[in-house]
């Protein structure tokens, strides 16, 4: 009886150490799948975060082409807006021309004195008329040359004004409100052995020339 109480003593003795084997290795189990899943919570919420990183960096770029794109429209708009007749008034320029050719000869012609006064009041009416749209005609005699007004057509030798002034006007040149519509053809003065070459701008007659061919 006593060896039977031993072996049934022992046998709980087993199972008690089996159990708690048991529960160690669950336990174990548990750690190993708790550690596992804060691993994959962390790379969620690393991707998650890369996520929102790269949505924020793609709002930031609309956001930023959308403010270009609106500050595009606005200078569009603008331009449309201010620079509107701009088209018409350089077709009308040469007729300007013709009537500044007509106004430099008309005392040699015989003719009615009428006649003359009235070319030069409709010359007149239509300078006022551009001036009035904010067309102004450049005033390039005795100017130094300068490549964003003016184009050179030729040089002369001029001792008696320094290298690289306008001594000609052969085509006026315009502005509307800011901006050059037309460019002013003219004659500059040649440079001397002695000068550095340098213009206004850093162009020389000869390169706008150059430029325009």
């Amino acid at each position: 009886m006593s060896k039977f109480r031993k072996d049934k003593h022992q046998d709980e003795q087993n199972k008690l150490s089996e159990q708690e084997e048991n529960k160690s290795e669950e336990l174990e189990q548990n750690e190993k799948n708790d550690a596992d899943a804060a691993d994959k919570s962390e790379a969620k919420i690393a991707e998650l975060e890369a996520q929102v990183k790269d949505w924020q960096d793609k709002l930031l770029r609309k956001a930023a082409e959308f403010e270009n794109y609106k500050r595009r429209t606005e200078n569009d708009q603008f331009n449309l807006i201010n620079y509107a007749a701009e088209s018409f008034i350089i077709k009308l320029l040469p007729v300007v021309d013709d009537f500044e050719r007509s106004m430099e000869h008309i005392d040699d012609i015989d003719n009615n004195k009428s006649v003359k006064e009235g070319i030069k009041l409709v010359y007149e009416k239509l300078l006022k008329l551009l001036n009035e749209q904010g067309v102004k005609k450049m005033q390039t005699k005795g100017e130094p040359f300068n490549v964003d007004f003016h184009d050179a057509l030729m040089q002369r030798k001029e001792d008696s004004v320094p290298p690289h002034t306008v001594l000609e006007e052969v085509e006026s040149g315009y502005l509307y409100r800011d901006k050059v519509i037309r460019h002013a053809k003219v004659i500059v003065s040649e440079e001397s052995s002695s000068d550095d070459n340098q213009m206004t701008n850093g162009d020389s007659p000869e390169s706008s020339s150059e430029n325009e061919k």
